[in-house]
């Protein structure tokens, strides 16, 4: 990118991005002297993936700024050299959740040992679920299957393609409407990665911004439920069946809007030790170096 205030941001139409379209809609960037423009794909347009897998963001795709999974992110950086890592964070209070059906004979998180679990792969959730199930079942007892966006991997557990799912909010409530039945929860991990020219100054006036949005949510939830509900509305514009044996009314009421958090500048230290863990599991080449991860105006 130019030495302008222009930043192309690329935007995850989910839950724990909310505060990235109130600070875009409402000015807040604006306010800190940056041009933002959301880069968003059509959700009607996305069917298994809604991250590029096999496309660069900053390069293909020419964005400056996107958000995704801790660990996607340094396989990203370093495998398809998309951009460097800027900050990190968990982003909004709120957790993943592994779902089975009613049936199932999975009772506790000990009970997943070997049992597939639908994941969208590629987008770094994979990462995450499989960090949170170690801590329960043996590494090599671990088994995920690629299933898609949420709608795709709820389909697939209804249908018994797969007997447990990962999910976020609000497709989390919506499995619950659906009679699913949660057995373990874990904590979302996510980072930012920026384009190589993106200046130190533009990622300050990013992160005051997006500061800005978290507070104003986390004062008045409810003034921007219409906006965080909005996401659900989209899946079920794809997904109709998936809504039709639901109370609409009942689910809405049923979803909170979360507590968010500013992601903070990266630490290089934690982001090593999680590089560190990714190669002992062989998910990432064992030369991947942490200079050409972490952005230098990070370092």
């Amino acid at each position: 990118m130019a030495r302008s205030n222009n930043v192309r941001l690329f935007h995850l139409p989910f839950s724990f991005m909310l505060p990235q379209r109130v600070a875009s809609e409402r000015g807040y960037f604006a306010a800190e002297g940056l041009d933002v423009d959301l880069v968003e794909r059509d959700r009607g347009d996305v069917d298994w993936k809604y991250i590029p897998a096999e496309e660069t963001l900053t390069g293909d795709h020419d964005v400056d700024l996107y958000p995704i999974c801790k660990w996607e992110s340094i396989k990203r950086t370093w495998d398809m050299r998309d951009g460097r890592v800027v900050a990190c964070g968990t982003f909004a209070d709120q957790p993943y959740t592994v779902y089975v059906r009613p049936d199932s004979d999975v009772e506790e998180p000990a009970d997943l040992a070997g049992v597939p679990v639908g994941v969208n792969r590629r987008t770094g959730q994979e990462y995450t679920v499989v960090r949170a199930l170690e801590a329960h079942v043996p590494a090599d007892e671990v088994t995920l299957e690629h299933h898609g966006m949420p709608t795709d991997r709820l389909r697939a557990l209804r249908d018994g393609e797969v007997e447990a799912i990962s999910l976020l909010e609000p497709q989390s409530t919506l499995a619950d409407h659906l009679g699913f039945r949660p057995v373990l929860e874990f904590e979302n991990h996510m980072g930012i990665v920026a384009g190589e020219e993106l200046a130190g100054e533009d990622l300050e006036a990013f992160m005051r911004g997006y500061s800005r949005a978290v507070e104003d949510i986390n004062e008045d939830p409810e003034a921007f439920r219409e906006e965080y509900l909005a996401m659900l509305d989209a899946d079920a514009d794809v997904a109709p069946d998936l809504f039709e044996d639901v109370d609409r009314e009942a689910l809405l009421a049923s979803i909170d809007v979360p507590t968010y958090e500013t992601p903070e500048f990266v630490d290089r230290e934690e982001l090593g030790e999680q590089l560190d863990w990714m190669k002992r599991r062989r998910l990432i080449d064992g030369g991947a170096d942490l200079d050409a991860i972490v952005s230098p105006v990070r370092r």
